[in-house]
């Protein structure tokens, strides 16, 4: 999900929930502590140079619990950092507190709700580090038989 998208999002909303990958809610005292834009500029294990930009959002739980950030306050704080960080219309990635360290997630819609999504590693240069490619799958279901001109069961040609 890009910011314009979340921005778009919200604008049609007086309140909006948040959504774990396991189903449980964020809770909805939840605090946007930054937004930012992260910039990753790295090589891949096949020697290519690359560079990933993002617009990061942290989320942050505390004990006051009779808060509750509304859509707008949220667009503003997206529209404050867009300005001040010249941010573009960036992918957003939300950085959210786990059992034990941060996690990182993506952002999509689900419904009327906003759902973090897993995010999970891949290997970027699979033809020159020597990943083997993926095996079609094929489904046998597609398959029919042919007809045989000259053969057919119990004629005792097989």
């Amino acid at each position: 999900m890009k910011l314009s998208d979340l921005k778009s999002f919200l604008g049609q909303r007086e309140n909006f929930t948040i959504t774990l990958p396991d189903g449980t809610l964020v809770p909805s005292h939840f605090h946007v502590t930054e937004v930012g834009e992260v910039t990753k500029n790295f090589i891949d294990c096949g020697g290519t140079r690359r560079m990933e930009r993002v617009a990061s959002l942290q989320l942050w739980s505390a004990g006051d619990y009779g808060h509750r950030l509304a859509p707008g306050k949220l667009i503003g704080i997206i529209e404050t950092g867009e300005r001040e960080l010249g941010m573009g219309n960036l992918e957003i990635e939300v950085e959210y507190q786990g059992a034990s360290t941060i996690e990182k997630f993506g952002l999509e819609v689900s419904g009327d709700t906003l759902q973090l999504t897993t995010k999970l590693t891949d290997c970027l240069a699979k033809d020159k580090c020597g990943v083997p490619p993926a095996k079609k799958t094929i489904s046998l279901g597609t398959f029919t038989a042919k007809t045989a001109s000259s053969c057919t069961p119990g004629s005792g040609c097989c």
